[in-house]
This record gives structure tokens, C-alpha cells and sequence, in this order.
């Protein structure tokens, strides 16, 4: 992935751009090999969080360091190849976000994704068009892209959850007035994936709904479960 995006976009911007590596929690040696592609391309910049701190609080450190005019993420597994996150910079005009989308006509996608995962994405997106009024077929596509404009609004409203913080953006962008665009991508399914679908739809639905109740009169509701859960796990902890 880093060989192929750093060949593909150093040449094009040179010191116009920079591409961010967060890596957290990591046992594979992913700080070692970032450093020596370090040493080919300035551009690169290397973020380490030893914790596991997941993929939400990866991306917000990632934003908080970036300089751009244009800030965005990708999956670092390589399923959005280089040219098809150069056409959500091409495509971003006026509006505040980008997004890539694996369901819209025009999109490629392979090899296609088993008929479980897609169900569960077709039931999960219609769940967060249901409680978010989000207008968008693909939430949790990896490649996407802002204004720093909207990062900068977006940022001290987001929150850390898990399968939920994608949605959280997407939500909050709208929220704060910045229009998004949606444009079919050109997408490569990974081998080697670990998500168990059925233990993943349940975790994404929990999300969704503690996000939407964060963002109503109901918050409360949040609130005490976390005090409750918090509470008996350090008791746990203490034992």
C-alpha cells in the first residue's frame, strides 16, 4: 500500500502532499518498515500509539496532525487503489466531503464479497438511513475525504466508537451544514480479513443505536450505562 500510493501521488504534488501513517497497538513490525520508506519519500509522516486504541482514535490523531487543504483516510490494506482516491480529489469540488461507494452504478468491485456480507452491509445501511437520515449507500467504504474546513468543524464533536465512527463523521459533516458526495469507486477485496460477520452486525448495531442515542434527549440513557459498566469492571479489575 505505501509503495503504491507514494509512487502514485509524490510525483504528482511532490511537497504538496503528505500521507500519515497511525499506527497503533502494532506487533508486526509496521513502525519498522514505515521508517525505512522514510528514508525514499519526506512526505511520509509516521504517527505511533503503542495502545490499541482502534480505528476512530487512529483517524482523529491522523487529523489533528494533517496540513492540507484536503484531508482524508483510506484503509491501509490497499482494497482503494491509488487512482480511485485521486478521483475523490478530483471530484470533491464545493462540497465539504467525498466518499467512495462500492454500491453505486459504475463501481468495481472483485472479487465479489460473499452474499453474507453483503446482506449484513444492505441491513446495516438501511438501519443508519433509518436513525440518521443519511442519505448514502455506502457508510463504511475506507476512502474518504474532506475539506480541512469540515475536519475542523467536525473534529471536537467526534467521538471514539468502534464500528460506529464512520457513521459519526458522515453524521456530524451533514450536521455542521457541508454537503457530501457520493461517487462509485473502484474497490479490491482483501484476503485475509478477520471480521466474523454475525459477532460484527451485532457490535455495529450496538454502535449505531448508542450513537444516535448520544445525539438525543435520551444521551442519558448512554450515560449510566457507561457509569454502570465502568464502575463494575474496575471493581473486577480490583478483585
Amino acid at each position: 500500500m505505501l509503495e503504491a500510493y507514494l509512487e502514485f501521488f509524490v510525483p504528482r504534488y511532490g511537497d504538496e502532499v503528505e500521507l500519515i501513517m497511525v499506527v497503533n497497538g502494532s506487533s508486526d513490525g509496521t513502525e519498522r518498515v514505515v521508517r525505512d520508506y522514510q528514508e525514499r519519500f519526506p512526505q511520509l509522516r509516521l504517527a505511533v500509539e503503542p495502545r490499541k486504541v482502534g480505528k476512530g482514535s487512529a483517524v482523529v490523531m491522523g487529523f489533528d496532525l494533517a496540513e492540507g487543504e484536503l484531508v482524508g483516510f483510506t484503509d491501509a490494506d490497499g482494497a482503494t487503489p491509488p487512482q480511485a482516491y485521486q478521483d475523490l480529489v478530483d471530484g470533491i469540488g464545493d462540497a465539504g466531503a467525498i466518499i467512495a461507494s462500492r454500491w453505486l452504478p459504475g463501481s468495481d468491485v472483485s472479487p465479489r464479497q460473499p452474499l453474507s456480507r453483503r446482506i449484513a452491509s444492505r441491513i446495516f445501511n438501511w438501519k443508519v438511513r433509518m436513525l440518521f437520515g443519511l442519505k448514502i449507500t455506502d457508510t463504511q467504504c475506507g476512502a474518504k475525504l474532506f475539506t480541512a474546513e469540515a475536519v475542523r468543524a467536525i473534529r471536537p464533536s467526534l467521538g471514539l466508537t468502534r464500528w460506529a465512527f464512520d457513521v459519526d463523521v458522515l453524521f456530524h459533516t451533514r450536521r455542521t451544514g457541508f454537503a457530501i458526495r457520493e461517487i462509485p469507486t473502484t474497490w479490491h477485496d482483501v484476503k485475509g480479513s478477520k471480521v466474523k460477520v454475525p459477532r460484527a452486525s451485532v457490535e455495529m448495531t450496538l454502535a449505531i443505536w448508542r450513537l444516535r442515542l448520544i445525539h438525543s434527549p435520551f444521551r442519558w440513557v448512554v450515560t449510566a450505562y457507561d457509569s454502570l459498566v465502568g464502575r463494575r469492571f474496575s471493581q473486577r479489575k480490583r478483585r
